[in-house]
């Protein structure tokens, strides 16, 4: 660029020169300004001939095939159903619907997963619950399972995908991708390449009122809990569904706008893989 600017100054302070001097009628000095115009014009032709002035241009057709090779990896589809493997997280797991549903998404990925060594392996929160002054006091599920995963006769209530997702990079290292506070438009695009979701919704499968959620104090702070948390395997969708491996029934459905908004509602947790390079 900084040669093209001294090639355009030259010809233009040229032709100035020589208008000033044919004007004042001195034919030599005419003459060999002329060349020199001439040879700085023919120097310019020569430099845009070889691209020099186009090198910006170039640049953005080279980043081009980079940009839209990943803008469509990936073709996004109208419909999708993968066929996943399906776990029954009772009669031993009362409260294992996340980990049951990881144990679907590594199966998925074709690691052999246990929801019952899950189960064990899944980090833990022990914090006891308690009632001061008429406040619950518990465990936090964005650090561990909070509670009794095995029985409903013990306080307990589930994990969210932060503990999750450690235990599953352990299985799949480097692998586990994490799509929690996407848009749900996002989780399309693993759907579209036959990768099922992991996500944490409700029993209800929409948005709930108010009315079901508590407060809970934590050594965090204050958290909204409802114990009507579940986690459930998204194994496709349409226009009007979202399908699902519900770990507490068989495939199932959902109508797709009352199943994003309770997904939104209970925090966006979504966790996926990579394929193996």
């Amino acid at each position: 660029m900084n040669a093209l600017l001294v090639v355009l100054i030259a010809s233009v302070l040229g032709l100035l020169i020589l208008c000033f001097i044919k004007h004042k009628r001195q034919p030599l000095l005419s003459t060999i300004l002329s060349l020199i115009v001439m040879i700085a014009f023919c120097l310019f032709v020569i430099y845009i001939g070889e691209g020099h002035g186009e090198a910006s241009e170039a640049e953005a057709v080279k980043a081009t095939p980079i940009q839209l090779e990943k803008a469509t990896l990936i073709k996004i589809e109208e419909s999708v159903l993968i066929d996943a493997p399906h776990i029954q997280q009772l009669p031993e797991l009362p409260r294992g619907c996340e980990v049951t549903s990881l144990a679907m998404l590594l199966r998925s990925a074709g690691v052999q997963a246990d929801k019952m060594t899950l189960a064990k392996e899944v980090k833990k929160d022990p914090t006891d619950r308690t009632i001061v002054n008429g406040q619950i006091h518990f465990g936090n599920p964005h650090k561990g399972f909070v509670g009794n995963m095995y029985t409903f006769n013990e306080p307990g209530f589930g994990v969210y995908h932060k503990p999750i997702m450690e235990l599953a990079e352990s299985y799949l290292p480097g692998r586990i991708v994490n799509l929690s506070n996407q848009s749900f438009e996002e989780l399309k695009i693993p759907l579209s390449d036959g990768r099922p979701v992991w996500v944490i919704i409700n029993s209800h499968y929409k948005k709930l009122d108010d009315s079901f959620f508590e407060t809970w104090h934590t050594a965090d702070g204050e958290i909204q809990i409802t114990m009507k948390e579940h986690s459930v395997l998204i194994t496709g969708y349409d226009e009007h569904f979202v399908y699902f491996n519900d770990p507490l029934n068989l495939q199932t459905k959902a109508p797709i706008e009352d199943f994003k908004q309770s997904w939104v509602q209970m925090g966006s947790h979504a966790l996926t893989y990579s394929y193996e390079d």
